[in-house]
């Protein structure tokens, strides 16, 4: 009998305090955080420059240069084991942190900007999107590989810490609003703040992915996974008919999700009543109902990849609804039923991501389940570039 546990506890290894689940949250927070802190700090850049399309301008930007390192990733079939799981992450987290420190060390070089140098700036902070967006690739890429190959939970965790990311950028921004005075000097100072926290923030992801592969649970883990590891070489076409449905399922909920977020919420919706505070509000309800809608998966999860794909498809109903907000009647553009819709893209976003993404790996063999993972990742990022360009249409 004693033999028999033995074995039981080999098979299934135990994450007793919850410290690698715990990790895994933290890491997929630190992936979005940054993202998080450039469209939260909306209202500063748009007063730097006013003439631009900001939020647009970055969707596409930060997405186009993720999805092009997820592409690489693909391609590179041996690319996981020529650099370890800690380098890439490790690497990624660094390039968070260079481009999140752009735009302070701008405005600590040039005090007192002219117009001039602000639109030079531009295209340097442009940049600093751009070199985000490759470690997004880098760390959501390798993260949701890793996790893809270990049970349910964990993906869970990584989804789940990456809705509350936005949670805690938000009650930042709406901290600092109201503490500091609404002029230049003082959305200058809340910036700078998310940027700074963002980056500490990073930093303890830095030590979380030394430390990860180091528990007792993840070695027992991957122990597992090399004794259960198929000798045939995974072919990329093969897993990915395989996973067809899902990945149609999420190329659907990041198309529609960033044409709809965050840019028409900042830029196409207006309220009289709320000024400036709306797009605030409309980004932290969102993220409050992503976070619910990705953290509902530890309770329960839908079994059937066919009725979560369906349930992706009929997320397109969102955008006859928000056009409506736009140009429809004056009780449609009520800030109460704008609030109703947020919170719907966010719940539907958080909960059908966490579904798929938890059950697209499981749903082939394991020497499969990372290249599922990774080849999820990357109809994830489409969606995203694929949304990012749709959500122009809006000021057409």
């Amino acid at each position: 009998m004693e033999s028999l546990k033995n074995n039981q506890n080999q098979i299934e290894p135990k994450d007793i305090y919850k410290i690698a689940y715990i990790i895994h949250f933290l890491l997929g927070a630190g992936n979005l955080l940054p993202w998080n802190a450039l469209i939260t700090a909306i209202d500063y850049f748009g007063q730097l420059y006013p003439d631009k399309h900001v939020e647009k301008v970055f969707s596409v930007a930060y997405m186009s240069s993720s999805l092009i390192v997820l592409i690489i990733m693909i391609r590179w079939t041996n690319f996981s084991k020529v650099v370890t799981f800690q380098v890439r992450m490790n690497i990624g987290f660094t390039m968070f942190i260079v481009s999140l420190m752009v735009t302070p060390t701008i405005d600590w070089a040039w005090r007192g900007i002219s117009k001039a140098k602000c639109s030079s700036t531009f295209y340097t902070v442009v940049a600093s999107v751009v070199i985000c967006g490759l470690a997004d690739g880098l760390i959501g890429g390798s993260l949701v590989g890793s996790a893809g190959k270990l049970p349910k939970e964990y993906m869970q965790a990584v989804f789940a810490g990456t809705a509350s990311s936005g949670i805690l950028v938000c009650l930042l921004r709406i901290v600092t609003k109201a503490s500091l005075p609404h002029d230049p000097q003082g959305l200058k100072k809340s910036a700078h703040l998310y940027f700074l926290v963002s980056t500490l923030i990073l930093l303890v992801c830095m030590v979380c992915c030394t430390l990860l592969y180091k528990l007792p649970v993840m070695e027992q883990h991957y122990k597992a996974l090399q004794q259960n590891h198929s000798t045939s070489r995974t072919k990329l076409w093969d897993v990915a008919r395989k996973i067809q449905w899902p990945a149609l399922g999420i190329f659907i909920i990041y198309t529609v999700t960033l044409s709809i977020f965050p840019g028409f919420l900042t830029e196409n919706i207006e309220s009289v009543l709320l000024k400036d505070w709306y797009p605030i509000m409309l980004i932290t309800t969102y993220n409050i109902a992503d976070f619910v809608g990705k953290s509902f998966t530890a309770i329960y999860v839908l079994e059937s990849i066919g009725k979560a794909t369906w349930g992706c498809a009929g997320r397109l109903l969102l955008y006859p609804l928000f056009t409506a907000c736009l140009h429809g009647p004056i009780w449609l553009k009520n800030e109460v039923f704008v609030v109703f819709l947020t919170i719907i893209l966010g719940l539907t976003n958080g909960y059908l991501t966490s579904v798929i993404m938890i059950m697209a790996p499981k749903s082939v063999a394991p020497s499969e389940a990372e290249m599922a993972a990774v080849v999820m990742a990357l109809f994830l990022g489409l969606g995203l570039v694929s949304g990012s360009v749709l959500g122009w249409f809006w000021i057409i």
